[in-house]
């Protein structure tokens, strides 16, 4: 866009690779009113940033052509673009719903960005196919000679199908996989990822940051091990390997200034302070932290049950942690039967379902909440009063100090707060 005063917001796939960044720009298609150009140059240029000509179903990444208009929907927006010519002369440029054809704004000038990042300039696409074509031929001959014929045939099979698309189209399905030869990058270095598109002098701010870092770390091991295996079943060539993560030295190179944000920073974010960090007393909400009990484990159900009867009168929820999936099930079962409303939520749970019962309980269709691991970071919810922590002196992830911490901050957004975690021992 130009600006600075940007503000993205990323997951740690950030460090996945994209295209380059110049060869991206490149393809940067930018239109002012009353511009001369031709209708033809203009769609050579779209066909160039990787846009496909709409034949019926007008969609993200094409365009269609109507007379002296040509209605353009970018691979990124919501809305389309509508280029309206008088002979050689753009006369207007607006913005449009493509469902309904309503003209939402006009424009001086606009930038068209590529319809996929993995865009380049033919003489770097006829360069990379070339490379293609030496290296299936070497592992190819590499399947032969270890006697896996069905490797072999079905890597060429599965490569000129996809050096085909390429020449005909510009793209393929899975053309990541073949990113390194678009860049031009030797075999084992680091890809291009979103953080090339920043400039020097950005700020990172890594929230959940005792999370998000060992995600970092672990990110290109679990990445490697997956392409091993289809490139040693003929699935890939091996430059798919090269479509990667960052290794964590690489997104440390990659950074200027960085802002970790945790309520329980890990070793590694605090060794970075060198002891110098800035601690926020006053929450946002202006509530104090949930008061903690420790009761002992003896007749730890019972003694719930009637404090759960308790938020119930008072219209709260109430979110309890158990140490297995199926403790969790179990506790759930129990409590139905003694007519308590509640549900249970844990890795087996898909996604969206998960969302619908935290939705459900803040509605208060049900009245406690039991899960193992996902009542932690990033729940916020102010209906909840009480957070109950079962079996807290069973030594392990689930009961660590950062782990704790992190579930009984769950109760931190309700005036009334308040944890209690069952345990008979002391641990570390």
């Amino acid at each position: 866009s130009g600006r600075r005063d940007v503000l993205i917001v990323a997951s740690v796939s950030c460090i996945y690779g994209i295209g380059n960044p110049t060869e991206f720009h490149k393809s940067l298609i930018t239109l002012d009113k009353n511009e001369k150009i031709s209708r033809t140059r203009l769609l050579h240029s779209l066909v160039s940033a990787l846009y496909s000509r709409a034949l019926n179903e007008f969609q993200r990444g094409t365009f269609r052509v109507k007379g002296d208009v040509i209605d353009i929907y970018p691979a990124y927006a919501d809305t389309a673009i509508r280029i309206q010519f008088f002979g050689d002369e753009i006369e207007k440029i607006q913005s449009f719903d493509p469902i309904s054809g309503n003209v939402l704004s006009d424009f001086d000038s606009i930038n068209i960005y590529p319809a996929n990042l993995f865009v380049t300039t033919p003489e770097t696409m006829q360069s990379a196919i070339r490379q293609i074509q030496d290296d299936l031929v070497k592992q190819v001959d590499f399947f032969q000679e270890i006697e896996k014929p069905l490797e072999a045939k079905r890597l060429e099979e599965r490569t000129e199908l996809d050096l085909e698309m390429i020449r005909e189209l510009g793209y393929c399905s899975g053309i990541e996989n073949y990113s390194r030869y678009m860049d031009g990058r030797l075999p084992g270095s680091r890809p291009f990822c979103l953080l090339d598109y920043f400039p020097k002098d950005y700020l990172m701010v890594i929230d959940e940051s005792h999370v998000t870092i060992p995600q970092v770390h672990a990110m290109y091991g679990g990445d490697r091990s997956r392409k091993e295996v289809l490139v040693e079943h003929g699935f890939r060539l091996p430059a798919a390997m090269d479509n990667r993560p960052l290794k964590f030295n690489e997104f440390e190179d990659m950074q200027n200034q960085v802002i970790y944000v945790s309520a329980t920073p890990a070793d590694y974010e605090l060794e970075k302070t060198g002891g110098t960090y800035i601690e926020q007393i006053i929450r946002p909400t202006g509530l104090l932290d949930p008061v903690i009990e420790v009761r002992p484990t003896m007749n730890q159900i019972d003694d719930l049950i009637e404090e759960i009867h308790k938020r119930v009168e008072l219209d709260e929820r109430v979110l309890v942690t158990t140490l297995t999936k199926k403790m969790a099930e179990e506790l759930t079962k129990y409590f139905t039967k003694v007519g308590i409303r509640t549900r249970y939520i844990h890795s087996d749970v898909e996604t969206l379902e998960r969302i619908q019962i935290m939705q459900d309980l803040r509605l208060g269709l049900f009245d406690v909440l039991v899960g193992v691991n996902l009542l932690r970071e990033g729940l916020d919810l102010p209906e909840v009063s009480l957070v109950a922590i079962l079996d807290a002196d069973k030594e392990g992830m689930l009961r660590s100090r950062r782990s704790m911490i992190q579930t009984v901050g769950r109760a931190a957004r309700n005036l009334n707060g308040r944890a209690i975690m069952y345990a008979d021992k002391m641990t570390k």
